[in-house]
């Protein structure tokens, strides 16, 4: 069996063992690692981590409620060949010239292997997940204006992140290395906020840390915060001073951490929060 390369983290990223070793067995399965987890705990950047620290190139496929599968692969150009046979632009006969490549495509035909990140596919119809078995299955898809048929060159590391805002097909998930990433502890938090505010005073972390996760601790909040907006507020916190007591006795900032109206008047209902 050839070598494959490892996934022991890197600088920016705090991952723990079970991740690391998902995305292990991912690449050693070539298998897509399909990771779950609420907003804001490192889904889209872990795949940006795996690049980094295998040296590879990252190659996003934002998924939105209106993509199809097809426009990963290939789109055929019509409306550009129509314009070339009316103003006699290049050869219209050639159509490889108007078959520009997707997403997937571009991963397929890379002359290095590549991390393909397919980003919150739960976003997409329900048949979006089924219309991609073949190409992340057999890692090739038809391109029938041209009667070709693409292979991978190597074979991408494919990580697929979802929000569980919709269950995916079962087909689609025997395809794929699960993995749940859990919302941090206070002590993984800690490691996470070091690792992008190094030298920030740990009282104000401490502070800091006991405000957010009582905020995470109202049930009636619609929108919690989240680990992005910790490290934003922590950083606020930071740069306009706020010392340890004004953090315990109100929230300063709380537009950093919540983003709706009633979650705030909640929040102020339980403390003296600005």
């Amino acid at each position: 069996m050839k070598d494959k390369k490892r996934f022991t983290g890197s600088r920016g990223y705090v991952a723990s063992k079970e991740l690391m070793n998902a995305v292990n067995v991912a690449i050693a399965l070539e298998k897509p690692l399909l990771i779950k987890g609420e907003p804001g705990t490192g889904k889209t950047m872990l795949a940006e981590a795996i690049a980094e620290a295998l040296d590879m190139k990252l190659i996003i496929w934002g998924i939105k409620s209106t993509t199809k599968a097809q426009e990963g692969l290939y789109v055929y150009d019509t409306v550009q060949r129509l314009y070339d046979s009316q103003f006699g632009e290049g050869d219209v006969s050639d159509i490889k010239r108007y078959i520009k490549l997707g997403r997937l495509g571009e991963a397929f035909t890379s002359e290095e292997q590549v991390v393909l990140l397919i980003d919150e596919i739960d976003k997409a119809d329900l048949e979006f997940p089924n219309d991609l078995l073949w190409e992340l299955d057999k890692m090739e898809f038809y391109i029938n204006e041209t009667k070709e048929t693409v292979r991978t060159k190597h074979r991408p590391i494919v990580i697929i992140t979802s929000n569980a805002e919709k269950e995916l097909p079962d087909a689609f998930l025997r395809r794929c290395i699960f993995h749940y990433i859990e919302f941090p502890d206070r002590e993984k938090m800690k490691d996470i906020i070091r690792v992008h505010y190094p030298d920030i005073d740990k009282k104000l972390v401490h502070a800091a840390l006991e405000a957010f996760y009582a905020l995470r601790g109202i049930d009636q909040l619609r929108k919690k915060p989240s680990t992005s907006e910790l490290l934003d507020w922590v950083q606020a916190l930071e740069i306009s001073g706020a010392s340890v007591d004004e953090i315990t006795a109100r929230i300063p900032y709380i537009g950093v951490l919540l983003k709706k109206d009633q979650d705030i008047d909640i929040a102020k209902g339980r403390r003296n929060v600005y």
